[in-house]
């Protein structure tokens, strides 16, 4: 099963949405900023589950994982293109790792049975 557009947009949209509304409530939480984070920040978490269900894989579960390693990758970009921190080699040979990772549950041949 071959990773295609749709599947990458999908888990890369919800990536997105979950560092998003996460990061709403971080804001509310630990920079003081007003509740009224929350409201985008639990629809973006409400789009994010809604989007790891579209994804192309048959099981939930390793929907999750794969998703796990795009959401590490994200997380960087999010780290140094939102809040200014240029992620280090060790952070992109982390991420690296991850996605290979991702890579292998995702294209691992399997048995009829999920």
């Amino acid at each position: 099963m071959p990773l295609g557009l749709g599947s990458a947009a999908v888990f890369v949209g919800a990536a997105i949405a979950e560092i998003a509304g996460c990061f709403a409530f971080w804001a509310w939480l630990r920079m003081g900023k007003s509740v009224v984070w929350l409201l985008p920040g639990a629809a973006s978490l409400l789009l994010f589950a809604f989007l790891l269900t579209l994804a192309d894989t048959p099981v939930a579960g390793r929907t999750y994982a794969v998703y796990g390693g795009i959401y590490i990758a994200a997380s960087l970009a999010w780290l140094w293109l939102v809040e200014g921190v240029r992620p280090d080699r060790w952070d992109a040979v982390g991420a690296a790792i991850c996605l290979i990772g991702a890579a292998v549950i995702f294209y691992g041949p399997r048995d009829a049975i999920p």
